[in-house]
């Protein structure tokens, strides 16, 4: 069973930045694609950026050009590096890992099998 453990998040003030972090365990991290999430209170989870194994990277249009997501397979961790904060990105995100195949952008939650716990990113200015 694989695991995935978030790190970061917290409080920033509008134009700050934030990094996220998780880390899955096992060997096969560097097969997995893996994706950021989020949720806003009362809404479904919105997908928010995805990584493939080959590093190629999606985002969503809210994000883009703000935030970046990254891997480091040596060290079974994922990243998302959040710039430009606005009080919208307040929410929860979440980290996913994919054992799915390519030929796929990660943009549905169906494409992945395994979550994060979650956590609060809360920006206020």
């Amino acid at each position: 069973q694989v695991e995935v453990i978030q790190y970061g998040g917290g409080q920033a003030q509008v134009g700050g930045s934030l990094r996220l972090s998780c880390t899955a365990s096992g060997p096969a991290f560097s097969k997995f694609a893996l994706g950021w999430w989020r949720q806003f209170p009362g809404k479904e989870r919105e997908y928010v950026a995805s990584i493939s194994r080959f590093l190629t990277t999606y985002y969503a249009d809210s994000v883009k050009g703000r935030f970046i997501i990254s891997r480091d397979n040596g060290a079974n961790t994922g990243y998302l590096e959040m710039n430009s904060l606005k009080p919208e990105d307040s929410a929860i995100y979440y980290c996913a890992a994919s054992a799915r195949g390519s030929g796929r952008q990660w943009k549905s939650q169906d494409d992945y099998d395994y979550w994060g716990q979650g956590t609060q990113v809360t920006v206020s200015s």
